[in-house]
Formats: C-alpha cells, sequence, structure tokens
C-alpha cells in the first residue's frame, strides 16, 4: 500500500469526488479565469479570481491499495490563506471573541512596519511590514481592534506540475493516485515563517494593549508541541483560531470552528520551535558515527 499527499480541494472543490472530465476542464483553464469561491466579494467589484497558479487550496493524503485503488483520507491541510476567507467565519468568530461583535470592519494588508529612515519621516508609503488583517468595532462610538494573521502550511518535496500534468490528461475513474512525493512541511510554516512575524508584531501590539489572533487549522496546530496556556484571555497575547473543515458534502469540504487557545509570545516559541533537545551523550554519539573512520 503507498501513501502521497495530492491535491486536497482544486479551485474549492473536494478533488477526490471530480469527474474526469472535470479536472480535465479545470486544469485547463486559467486561474486567473476561475472565481475563487472563499475571498469576499467587495460591493460594486467583480467577484475576485483565484490567484494561486494550479488552483489548489490544500492537500489531502491519498493511499493506493494493491489493486490500485485510490482513495483520500483525512482532513484536508490548508496551503493557500485564502482558503481561510470561507462564509466570513474566522472574521466573525474573532470579532465575538475579541470585539464584542460578529460583524467587524476588516482593513486588509495594513503597514505595521518600518525602516528606520521611513520611520523617522513617518512615510506609510515605504513600509516594509503588513498585518495581514486588523478587524475593527466601531458601534457606538467606540474604537477597539486587533490584529489578525493567518497561516497555511507550506509542502515540501516535488512541484505540483508533476500532479499537473497527469490531470490534464486524466481519463479516469476516481482521482489520479499523486505523481510525486510531497508532505505538509510544517516546519518551515512555523518556525521560519510564523514565528518571526509574531516575535516582530505582538510585543508592540500587546504594548498597545491589543491582541493577536492567529488563524490555522486543525492539522497544523496538531503538529505543534504542547504549548502552554493561560486561563484568561486578559492575560494572553495571542489567541490561536483553531479551524477545521466537515465531512465533504456535494463536492466541497465547509470551513468551520474547532477551538481557541490563550497563550503568550514566550508560550508561542515554545510550541512552534517544538521538542526536546537531545542529551549531549546521545549528540556526541551522532558525530562520533559520521566521522571517516579509519
Amino acid at each position: 500500500m503507498a501513501s502521497r499527499y495530492g491535491t486536497g480541494e482544486l479551485y474549492g472543490f473536494d478533488f477526490s469526488t471530480l469527474p474526469a472530465e472535470r479536472i480535465r476542464e479545470l486544469l485547463q483553464t486559467s486561474h486567473k479565469n476561475v472565481v475563487c469561491p472563499f475571498k469576499r466579494v467587495q460591493p460594486g467589484k467583480p467577484a475576485p479570481k483565484c490567484n494561486k497558479k494550479g488552483g489548489v487550496c490544500s492537500l489531502r493524503q491519498f493511499v493506493m491499495d494493491e489493486s490500485g485503488r485510490v482513495e483520500a483520507k483525512g482532513e484536508p491541510v490548508t496551503t493557500c490563506p485564502n482558503r481561510f476567507l470561507e462564509g466570513n467565519l474566522v472574521a466573525q468568530w474573532v470579532g465575538e471573541t475579541l470585539l464584542g461583535t460578529p460583524k467587524p470592519e476588516v482593513i486588509s494588508q495594513l503597514p505595521f512596519l518600518m525602516g528606520a529612515i521611513q520611520a523617522e519621516e513617518e512615510a506609510d508609503q515605504d513600509a516594509v511590514g503588513k498585518i495581514d488583517e486588523v478587524l475593527v468595532n466601531a458601534e457606538g462610538g467606540m474604537f477597539r481592534w486587533c490584529a489578525l494573521e493567518f497561516q497555511a502550511v507550506y509542502f515540501s518535496g516535488l512541484s505540483m506540475e508533476n500532479d499537473f500534468k497527469v490531470m490534464r490528461e486524466w481519463p479516469g475513474p476516481g482521482a489520479p493516485f499523486p505523481a510525486v512525493q510531497r508532505r505538509p512541511d510544517f516546519r518551515s510554516s512555523g518556525p521560519k515563517r510564523l514565528m518571526p512575524q509574531l516575535q516582530i508584531k505582538v510585543p508592540t501590539i500587546s504594548r498597545w494593549g491589543k491582541k493577536m489572533a492567529v488563524v490555522i487549522d486543525q492539522a497544523f496546530w496538531d503538529s505543534l508541541s504542547e504549548m502552554r496556556e493561560v486561563k484568561d484571555l486578559s492575560n494572553c497575547e495571542i489567541v490561536w483560531f483553531v479551524v477545521s473543515f466537515t465531512p465533504s458534502k456535494d463536492g466541497r469540504f465547509a470551513l468551520q470552528r474547532h477551538e481557541t487557545h490563550f497563550t503568550t509570545l514566550d508560550n508561542a516559541v515554545e510550541g512552534l520551535t517544538g521538542g526536546t533537545p537531545m542529551s549531549l551523550d546521545r549528540f556526541e554519539q551522532q558525530i562520533r558515527a559520521r566521522l571517516p573512520h579509519p
């Protein structure tokens, strides 16, 4: 029995349920011509298109048995951050939890960091860092806000183009088994991408008396080392909003609220870096094992 990660969702559809002719049709269409089913539609503007070449929203594990039958296993692993925008669920959830409203105003890609010279000149147009979204409750003359970061998962392994070549000519039946090896790279997504963002932004946001909300999926959260939590919202710096997916229905998965976790920045770093350092003796045994032997 073989197991590999391949396309979980293609342009928002459960890939494992797509007919062969639909797979071929979607792979022969430019992503720039396909509407993203998750991005927010702005009043008076056309429906936003997919901005990810190939249209893969998530990965999923596929298993092929000895007879060649292919079956998809488990929930999708989110690889496109736009996947978190489905139905405005996250904004409502974060708004209710941190701002006291299910309908916060959403400001996207707000500049946060500036170079030293620009900081002196207060030149916002030269900002070198942005926050994914800022949610605001301005009801009744209030001005409460929080920062929001989305973190999808990168993958390691060979390019998706290897799978796309098969998909463009796939005759069926069922879904094709992934052509090459790849896996979700939680290590790169957490310590190498998300952690520096939090270390840069959270200290300032916390000094301002505000909270940082971080959205990840259940697969990402489960990959982290145990993260110490604080009991009360007032004592945390980061609120983790963990989403999961309902079982596929009518060819689509649906985003759903899963759980929240309250942590400090230090606790978050511990969880993201993960693992317990091995003993000096064990480490030196590895060194000796790799030394050239006479």
